[in-house]
């Protein structure tokens, strides 16, 4: 099923002209993943996926998608990996691992270092996940680093006021690097939780100018 999804996404965006298809978190395995994340079968099968379905790359569009990522600590980084030209081209690591509410995450996951940005015909993109963005850390590095735009993928669950939130911490990003910024959120639900999307894109002055 996710390989449908995926190939089938690729070639509606290679349809539109697109350059890049950007999925949310941990697409790959479901999230939140819970202890599903440090079983090495888990782990491989993720990997496995990632390279199979970097073929669907060749030629473009690229893919920026989310998946489990092996460590040398026992644990897997939540990652995203980018796809292209028929390979997995890079892989950037989740650093901001949140432990309140429903999450868990430091207990499961690696955290990775702070990122670099990814190079895609001739545009330097940043890719920080989700709880990344909440503190001005890592938004702050990428700008150092070169980054030209903010592609964000998400698995935030529904609060009644969390979209409002979610731009809010977006736009103060924005403010911060003077860099664009696309916020890509999980849709459906996984267990207890609800995913709404609210997916949005932010312009360099700072105007909401793309929601869904």
């Amino acid at each position: 099923m996710t390989d449908r999804l995926v190939i089938a996404s690729v070639q509606a965006t290679r349809a539109a002209g697109a350059d890049i298809a950007v999925f949310p978190e941990l697409f790959l395995c479901g999230y939140p993943p819970e202890d599903l994340a440090m079983k090495p079968a888990a782990i491989a099968a993720c990997a496995a996926a990632a390279e199979r379905l970097a073929k669907a790359t060749e030629g473009g569009p690229a893919v920026l998608i989310g998946t489990l990522w092996p460590s040398l600590t026992g644990r897997p980084y939540n990652a995203v990996a980018l796809l292209a030209d028929g390979h997995v081209a890079g892989v950037t690591f989740k650093r901001e691992l949140p432990t309140y509410g429903v999450f868990d995450e430091h207990r499961v996951f690696a955290r990775g270092d702070l990122p670099k940005p990814f190079e895609w015909r001739g545009v330097r993109l940043g890719v920080p996940v989700c709880e990344d963005i909440w503190l001005p850390e890592v938004t702050a590095h990428l700008q150092a680093g070169g980054a030209e735009l903010l592609l964000v993928p998400n698995g935030s669950p529904f609060r009644v006021s969390a979209i409002g939130e979610r731009c809010a911490v977006a736009q103060a990003r924005v403010e911060e690097t003077g860099l664009p910024l696309l916020y890509v959120n999980q849709v459906g639900g996984q267990d207890e939780l609800v995913f709404e999307g609210g997916s949005f894109a932010v312009q360099a002055d700072g105007e909401v100018c793309m929601s869904l």
